[in-house]
């Protein structure tokens, strides 16, 4: 559909989940990464740039062409095990649940903002994004008819405009991930009701969008997409964070590396079911007794619940997102250095207001000394590359909680223990 369509179509979505978010104000609420200065190799990340892929003398299509081989993403961080002692990094994550290049131009807009201030980000991409209108009878969404979605469908010209956006995305080192397809919510046969298999469906589906976009558009003569959709999708975001029980269990049996679907507090991540759980976390909201999820829609909801409060209130609804997650990274920053989730929607809600708050808060967090802001995957690079041992100890850090004695001595080499005496020995 058309660029305007999708985004009233989005904002209708939006409100749907608004009556349950204001239920939850004081907790959850709501619907449904990246700064950091570049890795640089310096003590506090332990990680430096990967060197770029070599040039291949030709790239290898896939299928009908529209992903191809292209050698090792670009700009990939090479991330090194914590050294005793040694404080971690502040990772900060900045993401975007059904991204899109539409007439908002809020997907390149971000993409150089990623650039100016050395970050990497997570898009996730909805399939259907890349699915015509006029073939929307190839998705078939589990408990609802072919054809149907809760956010339509695309335009060639859309198709178009959002491929450029996901090539130059992923060549400047972000991460590609899914938001599924037709974004269904709630217990009229929302993601929140779906099996196992049925999440299955809807993942392999998203995938034949991304793999099948240049067939269903017509687009034969322009660029692929320049990764293996099969291995490039590790991690997703559930619509409306619901669903995700089913969901993960679906996502282990498909390789998937983690979850960012569930509600945290700002706390060191574990795993679940194999999966790193990177889930959305509580964050202050300046002036209010309660706190909300890290995510443009629920201060949206907390604050004018439409799309289209009152102009008046725009400049302070959005200070107030930003300071919210301001406060929220430097209770992480100066305390347990937990990383910090954040979630947004590409769309001009209250003015645009929101996207200024996130912009700001970019331009604030990533470029101060040992902050990595970088894409899901790469964080759970990094989990991957770190003991054990060192892991389960950050994790007993609580909110805000910075080590008694230093960083130097929380994460010492601790003393071996002497064995007790042998049996039968006195």
């Amino acid at each position: 559909m058309s660029a305007a369509g999708r985004r009233t179509t989005v904002q209708k979505r939006a409100l749907v989940g608004g009556a349950l978010a204001v239920a939850l104000t004081a907790g959850l609420a709501g619907c449904s990464g990246s700064g950091g200065s570049a890795p640089d190799g310096a003590p506090g990340g332990g990680a430096k740039e990967a060197p770029a892929a070599a040039p291949q003398s030709a790239v290898r299509l896939i299928g009908d062409g529209s992903t191809a081989f292209t050698g090792p993403q670009p700009h990939q961080p090479t991330w090194q095990r914590l050294k005793p002692g040694q404080e971690p990094p502040q990772f900060v994550v900045f993401s975007w649940d059904g991204a899109g290049e539409d007439s908002q131009r809020l997907f390149s807009h971000f993409r150089k903002v990623g650039r100016k201030y050395g970050a990497t980000m997570t898009y996730f991409l909805s399939g259907v994004y890349l699915l015509p209108q006029e073939k929307r009878e190839l998705y078939d969404p589990p408990k609802h008819s072919p054809g149907r979605s809760d956010i339509g469908f695309n335009d060639v010209e859309g198709i178009r405009d959002t491929v450029r956006e996901l090539r130059g995305a992923w060549e400047e080192g972000n991460e590609i991930g899914t938001h599924f397809n037709g974004h269904f919510c709630g217990k009229d046969g929302g993601v929140g009701t779906w099996s196992v298999e049925e999440w299955k469906s809807e993942i392999n589906q998203a995938k034949s969008f991304v793999k099948n976009w240049k067939t269903n558009a017509g687009l034969k003569a322009e660029k692929p997409l320049p990764f293996d959709y099969d291995k490039e999708l590790v991690g997703a975001r559930t619509p409306c964070l619901e669903g995700r029980k089913n969901f993960v269990q679906a996502a282990a049996q498909m390789g998937f590396r983690y979850d960012t679907s569930g509600v945290n507090d700002q706390i060191w991540p574990k795993k679940d079911k194999g999966l790193w759980d990177l889930s959305m976390q509580l964050v202050p909201v300046p002036g209010r007794a309660f706190q909300t999820l890290s995510m443009d829609y629920n201060f949206l909801v907390n604050q004018s619940g439409t799309t289209k409060g009152d102009p008046s209130m725009h400049e302070f609804w959005g200070n107030q997102m930003r300071d919210g997650l301001l406060q929220a990274f430097e209770r992480s920053y100066r305390g347990n250095r937990a990383p910090l989730i954040i979630g947004n929607h590409f769309e001009s809600w209250n003015g645009g207001t929101y996207m200024r708050a996130i912009e700001q808060t970019i331009a604030t967090v990533c470029v101060q000394k040992d902050v990595k802001c970088v894409s899901f995957r790469q964080l759970a690079d990094w989990l991957d590359a770190q003991d054990p041992e060192v892991l389960a100890k950050l994790r007993t850090l609580k909110v805000g909680e910075a080590p008694q004695g230093g960083w130097t001595s929380f994460l010492a080499p601790q003393p071996a223990v002497p064995a007790g005496p042998a049996a039968g020995t006195r």
